[in-house]
């Protein structure tokens, strides 16, 4: 048997010790675990274009970007926005749309810019920069993760039978910003014949297919749809689609709050 502690002192600490510990192993009681690192969602949007020759090393650091994370406290989500200028080039990019082309001109007026070019990566809407730049590309990731964005929730998203996307958002609302979404293709392949990138085999990710601006009164949660993409012979693979959904303030263009979610097929 134990032998009695006399000293006070000593015997006030042991009572605490043990107080403790049977706190500890009391039903429900368990430790808390560290909590995860927070990553904050950043959109990355790369405007690229098969018939560019400086474009291939932009898209595989995109596609690493998309499939490592590796800038810290971020979550990248990407977008390869396929432009239509270069088309006239010798080779038509298969996944070239005019809205993408569209949009990088309101991001050349955004920034002053004197002219369009590709590779370009627009980070969060608040910085760009030459899109196979590594540097510039993660710290500008890295100052988009420091500043925290609204929570958004992508709600009941399921793809119709005519293709279809139908969705529902949940987000504060914010006074003079629009809500704009996207389809994607999480993986696109071309064998390009012509052009600058004659007999190369080009790999894309998440290649904008749909995009549209829902404007500034879709974040109730009301039904939003988006068409879905026209995909046929090679091009229809079976390559799952991501939609992503982000906010826009109206004032400065930056992105104030995104989501993606991957769609089933």
């Amino acid at each position: 048997m134990a032998s009695p502690v006399h000293n006070p002192i000593l015997r006030a600490s042991l009572l605490l010790a043990m107080a403790v510990a049977a706190s500890a192993l009391a039903p429900g009681a368990m430790a808390q675990a560290p909590a995860p690192d927070h990553r904050e969602p950043v959109l990355v949007e790369l405007f690229t274009s098969e018939g560019c020759s400086d474009c291939p090393p932009a898209d595989a650091l995109l596609a690493e970007l998309d499939s490592t994370q590796f800038v810290p406290g971020a979550q990248a989500i990407v977008l390869s926005e396929h432009v239509t200028y270069w088309n006239r080039e010798g080779w038509t990019d298969p996944f070239s749309l005019d809205a993408m082309t569209d949009r990088q001109q309101q991001y050349k007026l955004q920034f002053g810019l004197s002219d369009v070019y590709t590779p370009q990566m627009v980070v969060d809407g608040a910085e760009q920069m030459v899109g196979n730049d590594r540097n510039k590309v993660e710290s500008a990731i890295t100052r988009a993760a420091a500043t925290p964005k609204l929570e958004m929730q992508i709600l009941n998203a399921h793809q119709a039978a005519d293709r279809s996307v139908e969705f529902s958002v949940h987000v504060p609302a914010v006074p003079k910003a629009t809500l704009v979404a996207a389809l994607a293709e999480s993986a696109t392949r071309s064998e390009v014949a012509r052009g600058e990138n004659k007999g190369r085999t080009l790999n894309h990710v998440a290649v904008v297919r749909v995009l549209k601006d829902f404007g500034s009164s879709a974040t109730d949660g009301r039904p939003l749809r988006l068409s879905g993409p026209k995909r046929s012979g090679a091009e229809a693979t079976g390559n799952p689609l991501r939609l992503v959904v982000f906010l826009v303030n109206h004032k400065n263009g930056h992105v104030v709050a995104v989501a993606e979610q991957t769609l089933s097929q």
